[in-house]
């Protein structure tokens, strides 16, 4: 199910090293949610514990680590070298069903370290729902195609976005081989790191909402986004220059984009929302700020599939950049309903002097919000939202 440590998003890794390099003493919870409140059964229980086990035997090889010195180079040798030491701790994955038979599943660590459970403990939820279901390879591929093509005629940019809620890594493994072979003029990447290092292709992802909610919960929603831009430079300086807006809305992120940090930054990434009344919102801001929109990127991954993104493309063409991250759409499209399934952080402290503060998403998409009733009232009032 897990092949490998790399066999996750490479926003995993760019967001444990800015933990381990500026709060290497702060500690977080990973809390999983299924949006569909699906009923799950002790037996899915009993072997999603058995399949977390086989995490513990990963390790990344030397071979793995010289990779991504060479090809991740904005993320330090140092860290690929903890990172080869490093083991999942299964103890820390708590799991169980309510009365109401819905999966609960909490890890709690230093926050570099707990970053890194998210996306396989997904991925492995994900499969293990589809394992009764039958997949028709040939299917698959001939619906990927229909997508390539569309891909292709359009000119149409974009990244493989689906290790979180994959049919199965088998089926991931084949879609982004064809990808390589059939698209390699628009399809610029892939989140998947393992896949990147297979196929040779460009490991894609900056950071996700956790940045932000880390910094909304220790220092104020008011001051997040900024802090989280500021701290992201402080640790790149000016790499991996894709800044998610949308944590307590694409509005709020926007105000709170400086001029400094609308020149720093190469653009933005828009996952929740109206994606023509946000894009508009965006180049609004740029010129606001007198900077020239067609000089900065806008990346679309809101549920994306590429009808609907040949449709933006059209839209936007000339005004911005555009690209576009595509997850379950390309991972997960087998005529089986896929997982609506997150898991994020949903509480955090400086260090272990501190007190315990919860976290919240409040998304421009109704479905998306996260966290606490009270925190969101005041995270409202405080934002004017």
């Amino acid at each position: 199910m897990i092949a490998s440590l790399l066999d996750t998003d490479l926003y995993k890794f760019s967001t444990s090293y800015s933990y381990m390099k500026l709060y290497p003493e702060a500690e977080g919870t990973f809390t999983f949610t299924d949006r569909d409140n699906t009923i799950y059964d002790e037996e899915f229980v009993k072997e999603l514990s058995m399949k977390f086990w086989t995490l513990h035997s990963l390790k990344l090889s030397k071979e793995e680590m010289e990779w991504c010195i060479e090809n991740i180079p904005y993320i330090p040798k140092v860290y690929w070298e903890w990172l080869s030491q490093f083991s999942f701790d299964v103890n820390r994955i708590e799991i169980s069903l309510d009365e109401e038979k819905h999966l609960h599943i909490e890890v709690t660590d230093l926050l570099y370290k707990v970053t890194l459970y998210e996306v396989p403990i997904l991925a492995i939820v994900s499969e293990l729902r589809n394992k009764n279901n039958i997949l028709d390879i040939n299917k698959a591929i001939d619906t990927l195609d229909v997508k390539i093509k569309i891909a292709n005629c359009n000119g149409l940019k974009f990244s493989e976005f689906g290790t979180r809620r994959r049919f199965s890594y088998n089926l991931h493994n084949l879609i982004v081989e064809r990808l390589k072979d059939k698209c390699p003029n628009n399809c610029v990447g892939t989140s998947n790191v393992l896949f990147a290092k297979i196929y040779n292709m460009t490991p894609i992802g900056t950071f996700p909402h956790e940045w932000i909610m880390f910094h909304g919960a220790c220092w104020g929603y008011q001051e997040a986004n900024y802090l989280g831009m500021r701290d992201w430079v402080r640790t790149y300086d000016g790499n991996l220059g894709i800044f998610l807006m949308d944590t307590y809305t694409s509005k709020v992120g926007l105000k709170n984009m400086s001029l400094k940090f609308a020149k720093l930054f190469d653009g933005v990434r828009q996952d929740s929302g109206d994606e023509y009344k946000i894009g508009n919102m965006v180049i609004d801001r740029y010129k606001e700020l007198g900077i020239d929109p067609t000089t900065k990127t806008i990346v679309f991954s809101n549920a994306l599939t590429f009808d609907k993104y040949f449709d933006i493309h059209r839209y936007f063409s000339g005004r911005i950049r555009i690209s576009a991250g595509i997850g379950t759409n390309l991972t997960n499209d087998t005529g089986y309903k896929p997982a609506n399934i997150v898991m994020k952080l949903s509480k955090c402290r400086l260090n272990n002097n501190q007190e315990w503060r919860k976290c919240i998403k409040i998304s421009d998409d109704l479905g998306k919000h996260l966290g606490d009733s009270r925190e969101f009232e005041i995270a409202k009032y405080q934002l004017g939202i």
